[in-house]
């Protein structure tokens, strides 16, 4: 978490504005056994596995911004359920908060691009521990806990 709230100034008296982003703990239901799957991808940048999520465009609502990344990162068009918790923290020396939406996949079709050039559908645990940062295996129990009172 950011120990510094939004907007608030910096030792230089600068204000640090969060980079607004958005995305979705994606999931399914596995043609296997009926259990949930949730997507991560893999970023070749950071050599990361996350949930998809991208920066908002100026003035694009942040649910709207969730489901067109979710879409461009997993070619996955998406039905989107409760919002979960949003995190904040710091990244590339910038405050940043992303909103997210637990969403149901609808369709599926992915490319890999240079942007994600790979996608894993995993049962929750194998999720949380292939999940690069800590902050995000959170966000697959706010997922659990939010279809099981659905």
């Amino acid at each position: 978490m950011n120990a510094r709230g939004s907007g608030e100034q910096r030792p230089d008296g600068t204000k640090d504005t969060p980079v607004q982003a958005a995305g979705c703990v994606l999931w399914r239901r596995s043609a296997v056994d009926e259990g949930l799957e949730i997507c991560l991808v893999h970023r070749p940048k950071y050599d990361d596995w996350s949930h998809p999520k991208g920066k908002l465009k100026r003035g694009e609502d942040a649910l709207a911004g969730a489901l067109r990344e979710v879409e461009e990162e997993t070619g996955c068009t998406a039905v989107p359920g409760a919002e979960l918790p949003t995190l904040h923290y710091m990244a590339n020396g910038r405050p940043k908060q992303v909103r997210y939406w637990a969403a149901e996949a609808a369709s599926h079709g992915f490319t890999p691009s240079d942007e994600v050039d790979r996608i894993l559908w995993l049962p929750p645990a194998a999720a949380r521990l292939r999940l690069t940062q800590f902050r995000d295996r959170e966000l697959v129990d706010e997922l659990l806990a939010t279809i099981r009172h659905a």
